[in-house]
């Protein structure tokens, strides 16, 4: 087996792996991209709609716009970029990592080094994970899946639509699939309100007149060959009402049902996974459970921006870089979610420095108070016009804020929406 030596490995060629990639070369130390597509910009390739880089580059762009941005930078800098190269472990030897792949242009390569980036992205939930009963008809997709037959592949997956999940994607297919001249019936939410940003409600449902049925289960697929249809129910005070089920003939069903951070390499590399995120545990630098090997992006936790991703991949790699000139993280605090908050990342945070963490919510409010304790003691608390769960919030905790963490050993932080 050929190797490669290079002083960091990231693995995933998608916004996260290029702005973390980028970020190591500029400080001075020997990267390589591992991507198991022909090209560099992941998931971004396929989506076609604008919305992107109105943080990053302050102007709307397309999904292959703002990959083409990277691209170029990754392209203009001495960075190894191996495309159409599968990663099939990763492990440790010693202080070096390993990562074995294999591609039809190198054959089967192993890249040592001494620090992995995770950058791999998510992947759809599919008709398994929810467990909708009925035959297995021709006619089901994921919503990613039908987004790339129609903007990459150029295939239309069907002319009569339901699409159940109101997800981002979901939505976006939604507008997408009227574009090109089918009719979609309905988006299906099993929730009492949409999963998906608000922005992507008004501009790719209520601009086709495309109806959105809140608080309703999809409780059967039907047809044998192909789709014929779905039968929806309503959910009323938390009960199924299925004397009021209703069909809606369409023959193609495409699912926008949540996305979860792709970490089966993770797993088997031994770095320990966060339930409530199912993306790796990471710490105050995003370093994992595993030393030398970070993570950022949607592997670590789902986003809901690019530009969030290229934020955060950004600081991973401004990390990873530190780490392998010897610098390791200082006094460190547990961050715990609260109420009314689903998740916080990264688990921790450092006395020291300014911080940055993300945070879902699990409630919709307007008016809310963000509130953060240590110890049960008020650092801070800030209002927010409106919290959703489709929505990221952000936070900054700087070293003033955190002060007197660093005479408490066993201080943690827990933050809530109230």
């Amino acid at each position: 087996m050929r190797e490669l030596s290079f002083d960091a490995v990231v693995i995933g060629g998608g916004a996260a792996g290029m702005a973390a990639a980028l970020e190591l070369e500029a400080r001075g130390h020997a990267v390589a991209i591992v991507e198991r597509e022909e090209r560099l910009g992941g998931i971004l390739a396929q989506c076609v709609h604008n919305g992107f880089g109105l943080i990053e580059f302050d102007e709307e762009l397309t999904g292959p716009e703002f990959a083409e941005r990277f691209e170029e930078k990754v392209g203009a800098r001495p960075i190894k970029v191996l495309c159409g190269c599968t990663v099939l472990s990763l492990e440790a030897e010693g202080q070096d990592k390993v990562v074995s792949c294999v591609s039809s242009a190198e054959g089967v390569i192993a890249l040592r080094s001494r620090a992995v980036v995770l950058a791999m992205g998510c992947r759809e939930r599919n008709r398994g994970n929810i467990r909708i009963p009925g035959s297995r008809p021709a006619g089901v997709y994921t919503a990613g899946l039908a987004q790339r037959l129609v903007n990459v592949e150029g295939y239309v997956p069907g002319k009569d639509v339901v699409i159940i999940g109101s997800g981002d994607i979901g939505l976006i297919m939604a507008r997408r699939m009227s574009w090109i001249g089918c009719k979609v019936h309905a988006v299906v939410e099993i929730l009492p309100y949409p999963s998906g940003l608000t922005r992507n409600i008004v501009q790719c449902l209520r601009d086709f007149g495309i109806p959105l049925y809140l608080s309703h289960l999809t409780t059967e697929i039907y047809g044998r060959d192909r789709v014929e249809g779905v039968e929806v129910a309503p959910i009323e005070n938390g009960a199924l009402m299925t004397a009021k089920a209703f069909r809606i003939p369409c023959d193609t069903v495409l699912l926008s049902v949540g996305l979860v951070p792709e970490n089966e390499l993770s797993r088997t590399a031994g770095v320990t996974i966060n339930p409530m995120t199912s993306g790796p545990w990471a710490d105050s630098s995003l370093m994992t459970s595993v030393s030398g090997v970070f993570a950022c992006g949607n592997v670590l936790h789902v986003h809901d921006l690019v530009d969030f991703v290229v934020e955060e991949s950004r600081r991973a790699g401004a990390f990873a870089a530190a780490w392998l000139a010897g610098a390791r993280p200082g006094r460190e605090v547990r961050v715990k979610a609260g109420s009314n908050v689903r998740y916080v990342a990264p688990a921790r945070v450092e006395a020291g420095r300014d911080n940055k963490l993300y945070l879902r919510t699990m409630i919709v409010k307007n008016d809310a108070l963000l509130e953060v304790k240590l110890d049960g003691k008020v650092l801070l608390s800030s209002k927010k016009n409106h919290v959703q769960p489709s929505e990221m919030i952000t936070l900054k905790l700087g070293k003033a804020e955190l002060a007197g963490a660093a005479e408490l050993p066993d201080a943690s932080i827990e933050i809530s929406i109230l």
